[in-house]
């Protein structure tokens, strides 16, 4: 690899689940402090990092091709970084496939982008898969201007080893990021503009750290010291694991005005052979106590899950459990998918693999029964009045586009500002989308 000119402008592609997007968002921060700009909409970029995900379906061929499309309008091609998941999993084989990429880093090393994109400058090609602890946030840039809803990772990692997952072999063990680091870059976040924090984490209620008074908390008690930050007026978290549930955390959801009212907790089947298969460590039963605990606690919750059809050895009976549990739930919103295997987990060398055809059939049914529920819940919201906080402009001119409090996509008309936390009535129900009108009550 020859040496190259100093990239001016990068694009960063981040694909798959919202820790991706977070990482993104950081490797373009250190990109920036580089002084690379981001290329203008619609124009080459100089510098590419492809932000991969592990979980999409053929992954790692999927980076292939994307990598094989990149070129710019003059023939020759950018400067290739692979990054996330597919990086950390396929390490040297990018390299050895793919010659026009320089950099492999997987997503515990992307704090040492900069000194890896010196060494392509320069015509080396490198890759840096190592999985330091929390070395790489230490290293990160701080945080200076944010959307009106920002992303706070505040746990990476996974000790649960469902059979079918890659995240505990991509990601490394579980790792929960110290409190008051936590504390200092959400108010560095809500400084720069943001009016809500989601916190992130592979299971990001297995959060543990120790106050500013050393006493043990759990994300419940570092929710609960986010709610103090003046300025931010909403929080969210995602993604949880039904075992690492705890009482506090439930009485949250009751006790904290800033906590919004949406719970995204995965079950992946309501069948509990097949929950054993996949080593998800609950029953369908124990599952369905926890929602029931969390409605209590705040009796308009809209509850989210995923569901994984095929898993292998699924016979019909099985699904059929799912769906009996997604009649019962009443989902609001809701992510399925067929099985693929993983290269490398137990799942994908056990016998009974699922037929595609079947599996296809299956996934049908259930999107059906899911929309069906979430079409039920938009059009129940018909006629509420909520706070939306507006994020974005719509397509048509004077348009605005939002989040409810239950995570619903709210458009309408007005002149408010980007940031602003607007009184709306839910005046339309779409299938994916809220249709709004703002009311004459003040902003804020």
């Amino acid at each position: 690899m020859r040496a190259t000119p100093p990239p001016k402008t990068y694009r960063v592609k981040s694909f798959g689940c919202q820790m991706n997007v977070y990482d993104g968002e950081r490797m373009a921060e250190l990109l920036a402090d580089r002084g690379i700009v981001p290329a203008p909409e619609g124009e080459d970029a100089d510098l590419v990092v492809l932000n991969t995900c592990h979980i999409r379906e053929k992954a790692a061929e999927k980076v292939y091709s994307d990598i094989g499309r990149l070129r710019k309008a003059d023939g020759s091609k950018p400067l290739i970084a692979v990054a996330g998941c597919v990086a950390q999993a396929e390490g040297e084989e990018i390299m050895a496939r793919a010659p026009s990429v320089s950099m492999v880093v997987g997503p515990q090393a992307y704090h040492r982008l900069p000194e890896m994109l010196d060494k392509a400058v320069a015509g080396e090609r490198t890759t840096d898969t190592d999985m330091p602890p929390i070395a790489k946030f230490d290293a990160l840039p701080a945080r200076r201007r944010a959307a009106p809803s920002a992303f706070l990772t505040v746990q990476e990692g996974c000790d649960k080893f469902c059979t079918y997952c890659v995240v505990p072999y991509t990601r490394g063990a579980e790792i929960s990021r110290p409190f008051a680091d936590l504390l200092a870059e959400a108010e560095r976040l809500v400084a720069g503009g943001a009016r809500e924090i989601t916190l992130l984490g592979q299971n990001v209620n297995a959060w543990t750290g120790e106050d500013h008074k050393g006493r043990a908390i759990g994300l419940d008690g570092l929710i609960r010291e986010l709610a103090t930050l003046p300025d931010l007026a909403r929080i969210r978290y995602t993604t949880s694991h039904p075992m690492d549930v705890t009482d506090g955390l439930i009485a949250a959801h009751g006790e904290i005005d800033k906590l919004m009212p949406f719970l995204h907790l995965p079950v992946q089947s309501g069948s509990d052979p097949i929950l054993k298969a996949m080593n998800r460590s609950h029953d369908a039963d124990g599952y369905l106590r926890l929602l029931e605990r969390f409605r209590a606690a705040r009796p308009d919750i809209a509850l989210s899950g995923d569901f994984i059809v095929g898993f292998p050895g699924e016979s019909e009976a099985d699904f059929e459990a799912t769906m009996q549990l997604v009649d019962a739930v009443g989902y609001a919103q809701a992510f399925s998918f067929k099985y693929s295997p993983r290269p490398g987990t137990p799942a994908a060398t056990m016998a009974d693999q699922v037929a595609p055809e079947v599996m296809d059939e299956r996934l049908q049914r259930l999107q059906a029964a899911l929309n069906r529920d979430q079409m039920a819940f938009n059009q129940a919201s018909v006629g509420k009045t909520c706070p939306v906080l507006v994020e974005r402009k719509g397509k048509k001119p004077g348009q605005l586009l939002g989040k409810s409090p239950w995570l619903q996509s709210v458009w309408f008309d007005s002149d408010v500002s980007i940031g602003e936390i607007v009184e709306v009535e839910l005046a339309e129900a779409g299938p994916n989308s809220m249709a709004g009108r703002v009311r004459a009550s003040a902003t804020t």
